[in-house]
């Protein structure tokens, strides 16, 4: 495995606990939002875990909460122009370029 793969995973199933949490102590979300973050955050983790057991569904899965999460993050920049909002997006889209490389795709099972 690359290193910078477990970093990724592992990185993505701390947003994915954080945001997990959150929806659950009704911090984030209202109404059927809120349960609709709980299932994207719970497959975000089964992904992480999968990724880190060089599964070719794991990375799929990882790969599109890296995507959803970018895409979430423009949007809301786009809403608010929060700054922070515009680099915890880079940062997503980020990972979800170096998730693409070929040299990722090739260590998977």
């Amino acid at each position: 495995m690359l290193p910078g793969m477990a970093m990724v995973a592992m990185y993505l199933l701390l947003q994915a606990m954080l945001a997990g949490f959150a929806a659950i102590n009704g911090k984030v979300g209202v109404g059927p939002g809120r349960y609709g973050l709980l299932a994207v955050s719970t497959l975000a983790a089964i992904g992480a875990f999968g990724m880190l057991k060089l599964r070719r569904w794991g990375w799929s899965l990882c790969n599109a909460g890296f995507l959803l999460m970018a895409m979430a993050s423009f949007y809301l920049f786009h809403k608010t122009h929060a700054g922070g909002v515009l680099v915890y997006g880079l940062f997503a889209l980020v990972f979800f370029l170096y998730l693409s490389r070929t040299e990722v795709r090739e260590r998977l099972k």
